[in-house]
């Protein structure tokens, strides 16, 4: 998998139907690929995404329906989905916080005073698995975050057989996390979002 550093900032694609067949006035009404900060009205595709990518690995989500909600009504601006033509294929949500490590109250708090963006949960639709869907669309969050004059860094916490994909990611582990869910353990990662100037200057925030 490239390094994402080395991926061009990437633009939603516009297809074009022929005129006349089925599908050109629908194309024409909805993006083929679109970025795009999530609301609570996605609340419940978010869920069937998550439900599906994670109950059948670890046997538990990150987020339940109802916290979906909370943190999409508190700050959807630290969320982003990726929708294929008006369908969501793969999102990311986060949330701010304020201390320099994760503890048990950030799976729950937003604190809006912080500067941390603590990301939640990364997820992909099962029928986009394996295409990097998951890499793009955290390098797009990333840029994302760029954009938010506030957040200083991104966290994370993940199992140990995901931290090499983060890792390509740009985060850096930090050691065991604060954090248990039931049995399972985790490495806290972090992403520092600030100091790349030129970046923010040519991503069209």
């Amino acid at each position: 998998m490239p390094a994402l550093s080395a991926l061009p900032f990437l633009k939603p694609v516009h297809l074009r139907s022929p005129r006349g067949s089925p599908g050109a006035q629908r194309r024409h009404t909805l993006p083929a690929s679109e970025f795009r900060c999530l609301s609570p009205e996605d609340a419940v595709s978010v869920f069937e995404i998550e439900r599906e990518a994670f109950i059948s690995v670890s046997g538990a989500c990150p987020l339940h329906l109802d916290e979906i909600r909370h943190f999409l009504n508190l700050c959807p601006e630290l969320s982003l989905g990726w929708f294929e033509e008006g369908r969501l294929v793969a999102f990311i949500i986060g949330s701010l916080w304020d201390q320099e490590r994760l503890s048990q109250a950030a799976l729950t708090l937003h604190k809006p005073q912080g500067t941390a963006v603590h990301i939640h949960v990364l997820a992909v639709h099962r029928t986009f698995r394996q295409q990097g869907k998951g890499s793009i669309l955290m390098w797009r969050y990333l840029q994302h975050l760029r954009c938010l004059p506030f957040a200083r860094r991104a966290l994370l916490m993940c199992e140990d057989f995901l931290v090499p994909f983060y890792q390509k990611c740009g985060f850096e582990a930090l050691g065991p996390c604060q954090v248990t869910v039931g049995d399972l353990a985790f490495i806290e990662m972090q992403h520092s979002v600030r100091g790349h100037a030129f970046v923010r200057r040519n991503s069209g925030c």
